[in-house]
């Protein structure tokens, strides 16, 4: 337990920021559904405008260290290979 008011500030800030996280990686996974049912629909225009979106919200979430910057390349990687595989 906490004891000092700099320890408990700490434990304040964590959860603030934790929460904060939290949202921005439940709305990257969002942006990222919405190009697989895109995808799945078979929609080739919806799952490119998706996908732009989808992926700035992908680097966004890199950029402020949600997610590893791996990590974020290799999604939009993937979305793309699977999105230009619908123009085909």
């Amino acid at each position: 337990m906490a004891n000092t008011p700099s320890a408990k500030k700490a434990t304040r800030k964590i959860e603030v920021r934790t929460a904060m996280n939290k949202a921005r990686r439940s709305r990257m996974r969002t942006f990222i559904r919405r190009v697989e049912e895109a995808i799945a629909k078979g929609d080739h225009a919806d799952a490119m405008v998706a996908l732009r979106a989808a992926e700035t919200e992908i680097q966004r979430a890199a950029s402020r260290g949600i997610v590893h910057a791996n990590l974020a390349a290799r999604k939009v990687s993937r979305l793309n290979h699977r999105v230009k595989a619908l123009a085909a």
